[in-house]
């Protein structure tokens, strides 16, 4: 898992200005939404506060604002949303993140997922045209969704856009892109990112002490559940119908839902339509989870069945950490952390049968579940844990600084 073309180094760059002397160099976090940086990048921002980085963190405050500042991050608040801006909307965006690049003069961005990559590659060409005191940047693609993986019409004809979005933002940069599965990394080195500047950290990490080993639950009925937003992609609907087949063939299972919906996502289910899932026999919807430990104390399968790639699961490393076997569909990011015959079974999108046996396979073979999950736990220990995923991005940033060192 080690990232490549790029020496850990424990040593920061030389302070480039007096500010950096006194409180190191300062990091930009640009992130569509709080919740998201608050569950999937927060160990990465204090590891950097543990290094010496002043660590800024920008995004839509929505109810995780006082997590932020509790932190000790500055937090400046975005007015976006993931989806829906339009154009005008969108330049309204741009104009705004390029002012607060000007005033927090970072040294180092880290644009975090598809859209700060755009928007926020475009805003610092804007803040810092032919200045060398242009940031440093690092770029996350935490997986290429929908946009270029999906094989219909409508994803061809969005595709090209998405790619020319990519250029200009970058704009022939050399700064570094973090992808988290090899198959995101092949999409970008064959739209024209350098292969030598892409480096592969799988996920957002997961904390091995908190998210503890848990027993197999011992219950005549076996719960499975699905962790995620409320989304038709994350194959919310495809769990429901094996569920549904299985308890007809008469097999005691029941499926937990666990999430919110996401109103912002075209995708989302409405509460109306998971009330009426959550209705039938063997089906319950939980809405948001807190603490999701509580989920897998409950449930013995974890089920992922996306229907287009991932980054990699936080959802899966969490249950896996949790030692509980997976099933999931054989798409990118799924595959880094279910391992056939070793850590679960991946099935192919959309077919219901398929994840029905995989189920019913796990279900009758209590044995070969706890396997699994013990696999899955050693499997999360060495390589996907929430420090290894920091050193590894910390790495990435010195790289970034040292070059703009060199370039300034």
């Amino acid at each position: 898992m080690a990232t490549p073309d790029i020496t850990v180094s424990t040593a920061l760059p030389p302070a480039s200005d007096a500010r950096d002397a006194v409180h190191g160099p300062r990091l930009l976090f640009l992130v569509t939404e709080d919740w998201y940086f608050c569950s999937h990048r927060l160990p990465v921002a204090r590891a950097a506060r543990a290094a010496g980085f002043s660590i800024v963190v920008a995004t839509r405050v929505r109810a995780h604002g006082d997590q932020i500042r509790q932190e000790g991050f500055a937090l400046r608040p975005i007015a976006w949303r993931r989806r829906g801006d339009g154009l005008v909307g969108a330049g309204r965006a741009v104009a705004e993140i390029a002012r607060l690049y000007r005033t927090e003069r970072p040294d180092l961005v880290h644009h975090v997922a598809l859209k700060p990559v755009l928007f926020g590659g475009i805003a610092r060409r804007l803040a810092f045209a032919h200045r060398s005191d242009a940031p440093a940047v690092v770029d996350s693609i935490v997986g290429l969704g929908s946009g270029f993986s999906h094989a219909g019409w409508a994803a061809s004809l969005r595709r090209p856009s998405l790619s020319l979005g990519l250029r200009l933002a970058r704009g022939g940069d050399r700064g570094w892109v973090i992808v988290q599965n090899p198959e995101d990394r092949a999409v970008l080195v064959g739209r024209g990112i350098d292969a030598h500047r892409i480096a592969i950290i799988r996920g957002s990490g997961v904390d091995p002490a908190y998210f503890s080993p848990l027993p197999d639950p011992a219950s005549p009925i076996v719960t499975v559940a699905l962790v995620s937003r409320m989304l038709r992609e994350k194959g919310v609907l495809d769990a429901v119908a094996a569920i549904r087949l299985l308890r007809a063939r008469g097999m005691p299972v029941m499926l937990l839902l666990a999430g919110p919906t996401d109103p912002d996502n075209r995708g989302s289910l409405t509460s109306q339509q998971l009330s009426s899932l959550a209705a039938e026999p063997g089906v319950e919807w939980l809405g948001r989870v807190d603490d999701v430990r509580t989920v897998w104390r409950r449930a013995a399968i974890a089920l992922l069945p996306s229907t287009y790639g991932e980054g990699v699961p936080k959802a899966l490393l969490e249950a896996a950490a949790c030692a509980r076997p997976l099933i999931a569909t054989d798409v990118p990011g799924c595959r880094e952390v279910v391992r056939p015959n070793e850590t679960g079974i991946l099935v192919a999108p959309r077919d219901i049968d398929s994840l029905a046996r995989a189920i019913a396979t796990l279900i009758g073979d209590p044995a070969r579940r706890i396997a699994f999950g013990r696999a899955g736990r050693v499997l999360i220990e060495r390589g996907f844990a929430e420090d290894i995923v920091a050193s590894e991005t910390l790495a990435v940033y010195r790289a970034a600084l040292r070059e703009r060192v060199r370039h300034r």
